[in-house]
């Protein structure tokens, strides 16, 4: 399956394996250090250089300024924030800098104001780097040296100031490493760089289903006075919009389950419901009212909501009505039982519902650790004129997604950062993303104030289920980005991951329950709802997550959620056609192997069929104890040739690699699609093909299907009167002659030798091809 890696990687850096490797490879676990700490012990130790400026006092300039820090480290260079117009300003801001990455001996610190030049400092310090101490070996330290006071100094030499820093050797145990922005960078790091490029923890928000059934509307009046007419009911929540159908007696009552909206915690959001008339084909609304969510009742059983009355508001701009007194009855309720689905099902992460009550229910059965290592990528923009690459991993399981910094202008990123996560559910994926960071650089989003979108250089998933409990799997993921041009292998990601169980039973206990919370299958909702409800929930991650600092960006979102698998792809079909033809290949093998022993083929093996049946069928008592007994025996030959590997995503089982060019394009096109006419009437036409060769095969199984029906429904009177009386013939026969002799006859007879063979259909094929089937009724 692939090399194994010795301690120092079999390859340079940054070189990739030749394009025939798409395949997994394992690495050597002793790369994963475990000190007492315990904490990174499924990823090497990393040192830094952490320089923390806390502030400044007496600095000495002619005029105001907004004083801010410069650290220039050899070719890399960062700033702190500034402070407006102050001689004593406090900034608390940390940096980090890889020690790999050091080749200076010394570290200069410049304070400086915004507006000033290029050359232009209130003034400097120099701090020999030589004379720090080494980065703790294995424990981590309990603090951070306290910071002190450093002179600075203009370029005449005369003191202007003092400035408060620590400067330390640590590792990626320090508790500065999270909040340090590691300004190692091709380019100088701003407050504003900074944000797009630390590490940080997003915490998805606890998603709901809201239900909204509207009953009845009273005392409506029209714009004309009148109150008899055509009226619906347009409710909303933020850009999620449902209607119910126009009625003419104000009364909807035969709509059971209403909509499904999607809202997240806490719950502040309004639902606003508006009553529409439509007369001579026209709207308007009536009457109109807002209810706040965190205000409905909250549900997590199946048990009826009583519908609650609220008094409709005029709309702005409308005629002043006396009296106006109309009414909405609605039931209003939280689907607190619910799992909101934002990821396809497959792909679960979380299983839990949104009640917090119903999630304890659930509990902790296990830890899963991930350490993201390091990758090797291919050059995915040019910079200085070699190929470089700003990469960023994503981990999402459950509600705790990590993203990890950003390492700039390299193509093999070392992150070696760890995560874990607590597990409800084994039978459910982590998911890890590769996404080179565009917003940063000299053509970034952020420089050219038009953000654009991160590319996806690829994707990892990993399903609890497949490891064994305790191990440490430590291996090097291939990356695949799949686009319109084709599939392309974009380098790959080395990662260990262990799963350790903390109740042996409660894991066993998970086969037993059902995979989704109970209300789920007390009241199932349809396909079409839960695809529809999943985009909105996906919707709703991507704002929460792209208010954050840093935020993700939504297509990264979108890619994590598998927001685009509903989409048409050939390719796809293909893929998913012969994962079915395997799955099936036992059943054709056991077949084939029947169909030989019936000609005999090898007479040894016919002969023994022939004795091992006629032991059954003379003790049926031995029949599932034999059955069982070949399960086991078949299942501890499988255990010797078990899997050592983890599952990874297959380019050949994708049929990624057979894809032609159009299907791809097709794949990637947009809804509506935005192709030229001939190239959508080409597609159309092929479709076409395709759906002719589907519908002769349905026709076919259709009319087998009616055949087997018809032979009693007197359609053709000679079968049907045949056929009963073979049946009472049979009826007879398995009466008066023991059923060991029927059963022994009737194996017999199909493994019958082929000298007592011919090669025409035998009787019971000619009687079921002459029966009748509504094809004839077909235009």
């Amino acid at each position: 399956m692939g090399d194994v890696l010795p301690r120092s990687y079999a390859r340079p850096a940054g070189m990739l394996p030749p394009n025939n490797e798409f395949g997994i490879r394992e690495i050597t676990p002793g790369l994963a250090c475990s000190g007492p700490g315990g904490a990174y012990e499924l990823v090497e130790r990393m040192e830094y250089l952490y320089v923390r400026v806390v502030k400044a006092r007496g600095l000495k300039w002619s005029g105001e300024f907004d004083p801010f820090a410069e650290l220039r480290l050899g070719g890399y260079s960062c700033i702190t924030r500034h402070v407006e117009k102050t001689a004593s300003p406090e900034w608390d801001d940390v940096f980090a800098f890889s020690r790999e990455r050091i080749h200076a001996p010394f570290l200069d610190v410049l304070v400086r104001g915004r507006g000033f030049a290029k050359d232009d400092y209130v003034g400097s310090t120099r701090l020999d780097l030589g004379i720090l101490p080494d980065a703790p070996a294995s424990v981590q330290p309990d603090s951070s040296p306290a910071p002190q006071w450093y002179p600075v100094f203009d370029k005449k030499g005369e003191f202007r100031g003092e400035v408060m820093m620590a400067v330390w050797f640590g590792t990626q145990k320090d508790s500065y490493f999270d909040s340090a922005v590691h300004a190692d960078a091709a380019f100088p790091v701003d407050d504003k760089l900074a944000a797009h490029i630390k590490h940080i923890r997003y915490d998805v928000p606890r998603l709901c289903y809201v239900r909204v059934k509207v009953t009845e509307v009273r005392d409506i009046v029209f714009a004309d006075k009148a109150r008899v007419g055509e009226v619906f009911v347009r409710s909303r929540i933020l850009g999620q919009v449902h209607r119910t159908r126009t009625s003419m007696d104000h009364r909807w009552k035969d709509e059971e389950n209403g909509h499904l909206f999607v809202a997240a915690a806490p719950f502040k959001d309004y639902l606003n419901m508006s009553v529409v008339g439509v007369k001579n084909g026209k709207e308007e609304v009536i009457g109109h009212v807002n209810v706040l969510l965190d205000s409905f009742e909250r549900r997590c059983d199946a048990r009826p909501i009583s519908p609650r009355w609220f008094s409709l508001m005029q709309p702005e701009g409308a005629a002043k009505i006396d009296k106006y007194s109309a009414k909405i009855s609605v039931v209003l309720c939280l689907e607190c039982g619910y799992k909101v689905l934002s990821e396809p099902v497959h792909y679960l992460s979380d299983v839990r519902p949104a009640a917090r009550e119903q999630e304890r229910e659930r509990k902790c059965i296990g830890l899963v650790e991930l350490g993201i290592r390091e990758a090797i990528l291919t050059a995915t923009r040019t910079r200085d004129g070699r190929g470089s690459c700003d990469a960023y991993c994503v981990a999402k399981y459950g509600v705790k997604w990590y993203r990890t910094r950003t390492v700039t202008d390299s193509i093999s990123p070392r992150f070696h950062q760890q995560y874990h996560w607590e597990v409800h559910d084994h039978c459910t994926v982590l998911t890890v993303a590769v996404f080179h960071n565009s917003q940063i650089g000299d053509k970034g989003g952020l420089v050219a104030g038009d953000p654009v979108k991160d590319v996806l250089l690829g994707k990892v998933r990993i399903r609890l289920s497949t490891l064994e409990t305790g191990r440490t799997y430590a291996y090097a993921y291939p990356l695949m980005s799949l686009h319109g041009g084709g599939v392309k292998k974009m380098g790959e990601l080395r990662l260990a991951v262990r799963f350790s169980s903390t109740s042996t039973l409660g894991l066993f206990q998970t086969y037993a329950q059902p995979h989704l919370p109970p209300m789920h299958y007390h009241r199932p909702l349809t396909v079409v709802q839960q695809e529809m409800l999943r985009r909105e929930a996906v919707t709703i991650i991507a704002h929460r997550l792209g208010r954050m600092d840093p935020p993700l960006r939504r297509e990264c979102v979108e890619h994590l959620c598998e927001s685009h698998a509903l989409r048409w792809s050939m390719r796809r079909s293909k893929a998913h056609f012969f994962r079915l033809a395997e799955a099936l290949e036992p059943l054709s093998a056991a077949s084939a192997w029947f169909y030989h022993v019936c000609r005999w083929t090898n007479p040894v093996t016919t002969v023994a069929v022939h004795v091992i049946f006629t032991m059954l069928v003379c003790y049926p008592s031995l029949v599932l104890p034999t059955f069982f007994l070949y399960k086991f025996m078949l299942g501890m030959r499988n255990y010797l040739r078990r899997p050592k590997h983890p599952w990874h995503v297959d380019m050949r089982v994708s049929h990624a690699d057979t894809a032609h060019p159009d299907e791809l394009d097709e794949e990637f096109d947009e809804f509506p699609t935005a192709r030229p006419p001939e190239v959508v009437r080409m597609r159309y036409d092929k479709l076409r093909s395709l759906n002719a060769r589907i519908q002769e095969i349905v026709g076919d199984i259709a009319t087998h299907a009616e055949r087997a029906r018809c032979v009693m429904t007197w359609r053709d009177p000679r079968a049907t009167g045949l056929y009963l009386l073979g049946c009472l013939c049979l009826a007879v026969i398995t009466f008066s002659v023991p059923f060991q002799a029927v059963a022994l006859l009737t194996g017999f007879y199909l493994m019958r030798h082929p000298i007592l063979r011919h090669r025409l259909p035998d009787v019971v094929a000619n009687f079921f091809r002459r029966l009748p089937c509504k094809v004839d009724c077909l235009l």
